[in-house]
């Protein structure tokens, strides 16, 4: 990892760091990803199926083909996408982050080969992926533009893939901000910068720019009564985008 890479801001290194224990708590600082996880899963699942032209009811669609995870954090989305038949590699800046993700990796007898370091590395040493996720990645790291750059490489040629972020409406600030994190206290205050978040057309602009083409977008929506997370077409506080690498 450089310490002049575009990517990565050592405040939120630090940040998650402190929280590092909680990473498979379902309780936790971190019980919020552990709720959106299943309707996140599921969404990958589907578009990766299709755009892989994969069997939709097999248990390991995916055998044969690798995935990285950028800002792995434990290994929440990197088990189940292992599980599901991807060769995967999971990268972090927080050495913390990785420890936690190869010990419950190595209870669950899953091989994931974890990393501590940035996206701008893996893309310098000529690795390239079929498949490339970003989950609530983008909004912590230091400079977008550096970040889409680094994911231009890293996917192949005809590869996939598939952000989420949070937008940047007022409505996100009063739920992903105040509510989330000083009303429900569901994250430590803190954890969001508002500023930093990206609207949905910022998100595809970059992807564009460098050689992507958006082919899904999509909303998620907590319901409060049901304490359920689902797609919905609304995009004002969490989003996720799938593209494709021409």
């Amino acid at each position: 990892m450089r310490a002049t890479s575009g990517t990565i801001d050592p405040g939120e290194i630090g940040r998650f760091a402190a929280q590092a224990e909680s990473w498979w708590d379902s309780e936790g600082s971190f019980r919020t990803l552990h709720r959106i996880n299943p309707t996140r899963v599921r969404f990958i699942r589907q578009q990766l199926t299709a755009h892989f032209r994969r069997d939709p009811s097999s248990l390991r669609p995916f055998d044969g083909l690798t995935l990285l995870d950028i800002g792995c954090g434990g290994g929440l989305v990197a088990e189940p996408m292992a599980r599901l038949g991807f060769t995967v590699t999971g990268i972090d800046p927080g050495a913390e982050a990785i420890d936690a993700a190869r010990a419950h990796a190595k209870a669950m007898g899953l091989a994931i080969e974890y990393r501590v370091t940035g996206p701008e590395a893996i893309a310098e040493a000529g690795k390239s992926f079929d498949t490339v996720l970003a989950l609530e990645v983008i909004e912590h790291v230091a400079d977008p533009g550096d970040f889409f750059a680094a994911v231009s490489v890293l996917v192949r040629s005809g590869g996939a893939f598939i952000g989420a972020t949070l937008n940047r409406t007022p409505r996100s600030f009063a739920l992903a901000i105040v509510g989330a994190e000083y009303l429900f206290r569901w994250l430590p205050p803190g954890t969001h910068d508002w500023r930093k978040f990206l609207r949905p057309s910022e998100f595809v602009l970059g992807l564009r720019r460098n050689g992507f083409v958006a082919t899904q977008l999509t909303g998620l929506i907590y319901d409060l009564p049901r304490a359920e997370w689902s797609l919905s077409p609304d995009l004002r506080v969490n989003y996720m985008v799938a593209a494709v690498r021409r």
